[in-house]
């Protein structure tokens, strides 16, 4: 057991899980000639996103380039609810989140335009690039990280299975897939680590069994975690690690990780309309660029230091910001193509069976 492991996507703008903002006002101070002639109707690409240093990363873009952007910040499911609301009138340009398993099912839908940004990825990065390169990694987290209260329990868990044993009872908490992002890929992750859907699905059977609860999203479950509802919960990595170095122990609350024999990569992954218009689609190249440069990997680690900027870069010479440990030494990869087309039936099933 160890404190921290690696165990474990202007203006005013939309009011969000991420970061609290009003909705869809563009972000910046752009020019005139950054979206074309002034007077002209060519809007600026919209960037729907659930990354909670989305905000600090487009105000440092504008800065850069004069390129104005239309920011709607949302949780992943929302977004990509409005994404599949909009398929045969999109309103978006470019949409990034945690998880490429959502991704991949855009793909698959023909709704995404490759793009090969020139950046270096490291071996891990180029593990999660795909091969059509219908989207952009720009970072990775891993699920799940099991964060517990070390001042209220001293059974340390090394396995999921643990979770299902009578100490854990009704003690186990953890995110909806409908809602939080990072949890499908979490899900997914189990189905795939135990050898089939099946085998996941009982997995999570005895856990509900066995008491556990489930909650919206990773603030919901460490909040839980925090007033003694639970005392273990699996969430993100970076919603775990910011957990331990923000809190002051105290003889109640003492969050630890517990150090699991393997986790799943959470890609931080960007896409590209393919039926957006082409000036906005050039504009979201340049975008993904930025990202990916040390400059946009500077705004990333510096823009959301409780949450998601906790996470390990996948570009060569970028080190993470401080607190982040060491990248994990096993971890499996899901194949996000045979995974994303069964989210909605797993999700159902979750919806069904275990909430």
């Amino acid at each position: 057991m160890i404190a921290v492991t690696a165990m474990a996507a202007g203006a005013a703008l939309t009011l969000s899980a991420c970061g609290g903002q009003a909705a869809g006002t563009a972000v910046g101070q752009a020019s005139s000639t950054a979206t074309g002639a002034a007077g002209s109707d060519q809007a600026p690409f919209v960037l729907y996103s659930a990354m909670g240093y989305d905000a600090p990363v487009v105000k440092a873009f504008t800065a850069a380039t004069g390129i104005q952007v239309k920011l709607v910040d949302d949780s992943t499911g929302p977004l990509l609810t409005k994404i599949a609301a909009e398929k045969n009138n999109p309103q978006w340009t470019a949409f990034w989140a945690d998880g490429d398993t959502a991704f991949a099912s855009l793909d698959q839908q023909g709704q995404l335009l490759p793009y090969t940004p020139a950046a270096p990825y490291t071996p891990a990065g180029q593990s999660v690039v795909p091969g059509d390169h219908s989207y952009i990694p720009t970072g990775v987290t891993t699920v799940p990280a099991v964060i517990y209260n070390a001042a209220k329990t001293s059974a340390v868990p090394t396995s999921l299975a643990d979770l299902s044993g009578s100490e854990y009872t009704g003690k186990v908490g953890m995110n909806d897939p409908s809602q939080s992002g990072p949890t499908y890929p979490l899900i997914a992750g189990v189905m795939n680590q135990l050898g089939g859907v099946d085998q996941g699905k009982k997995m999570f059977s005895d856990l509900k069994s066995n008491g556990m609860k489930v909650y919206p999203t990773n603030g919901d479950t460490l909040h839980a975690l925090e007033t003694g509802q639970i005392q273990y919960g699996m969430i993100q990595s970076s919603a775990a690690l910011a957990e331990v170095l923000k809190v002051k122990p105290t003889a109640d609350f003492q969050p630890k990780v517990a150090s699991l024999s393997a986790s799943t990569l959470l890609p931080g992954v960007f896409g590209i309309d393919k039926n957006a218009p082409a000036t906005a689609q050039e504009q979201a190249k340049k975008f993904a660029d930025f990202v990916l440069s040390p400059a946009g990997q500077e705004a990333m680690k510096n823009g959301n230091p409780d949450g998601d900027s906790l996470f390990w870069p996948i570009i060569s010479g970028i080190t993470p910001a401080a607190g982040v440990p060491s990248f994990p030494a096993g971890y499996q990869h899901i194949d996000p193509f045979a995974w994303g087309p069964r989210q909605a039936d797993i999700v159902s099933w979750f919806d069904s069976n275990i909430k």
